[in-house]
C-alpha cells in the first residue's frame, strides 16, 4: 500500500511539473493584475471563503444528514484513475481548453446554485495550474456554490495518506 502511495506521489510530481511547463510555454490562463502586468493564475488565486478543507469534504461526504456535492477532479487522468474521491467525475486538466470544454458542457444545464467541488492534487498548491481556471469557468457560468479543496502539497499526502475514502479506476 505505501508503495503506491509513493507511486502516487511520484505522478503527481511529474505531472505538476509537465503541467506547468506547457502551462508556460502556452502561456494558459493568465490574470491581470492591479500592476497591469500578465502573470500566470494560480491555485491561490482563488477566494479564501470559496476553499474546503480536507477533513470537512470528507465529514460531509460520510454524514447520511448532508446533500452531496458534484465532485469534478480537474487535474490528470493517469491521477484520477490512481485514486480519486469516491462519487467524482473526472474532467480534463482544469488549465486545458479541452477540460474547459468538457466541464462547460458537463455543467450547462445544472441549476446555478448546485453545490460543486473541484480538485485536482497535482502538486502543491501554490503551483496547481488546475483549480483556478476551473473556478473561474464556473464563477463565470453564473454558479454560485462553488468550492474548492484546498490540498496543500498533494492528493496522496492530503487525502489518501489521512485516510479520507479513496477508490481507483476509470
Amino acid at each position: 500500500m505505501k508503495s503506491q502511495f509513493r507511486r502516487i506521489a511520484i505522478l503527481d510530481l511529474i505531472c505538476c511539473v509537465l503541467m506547468g511547463v506547457t502551462s508556460v510555454s502556452a502561456q494558459a490562463t493568465m490574470r491581470v493584475p492591479k500592476d497591469g502586468d500578465l502573470h500566470p493564475a494560480s491555485a491561490s488565486d482563488v477566494p479564501s471563503g470559496q476553499l474546503i478543507q480536507p477533513e470537512e469534504l470528507a465529514a460531509g461526504l460520510r454524514s447520511a444528514k448532508s446533500a452531496k456535492p458534484l465532485l469534478f477532479q480537474i487535474g490528470f487522468r493517469v491521477l484520477y484513475v490512481q485514486a480519486h474521491i469516491p462519487g467524482s467525475e473526472y474532467v480534463a486538466a482544469g488549465s486545458s481548453p479541452t477540460g474547459a470544454q468538457q466541464l462547460r458542457e458537463r455543467v450547462e444545464k445544472l441549476p446555478r446554485d448546485k453545490a460543486i467541488v473541484l480538485y485536482c492534487g497535482c502538486c502543491p498548491w501554490s503551483h496547481c495550474p488546475n483549480v483556478q481556471p476551473a473556478y473561474e469557468l464556473l464563477h463565470g457560468m453564473g454558479f454560485t456554490n462553488v468550492k474548492v479543496l484546498f490540498i496543500a502539497h498533494d492528493f496522496g499526502a492530503d487525502w489518501v495518506n489521512k485516510g479520507y475514502p479513496v477508490e481507483a479506476g476509470q
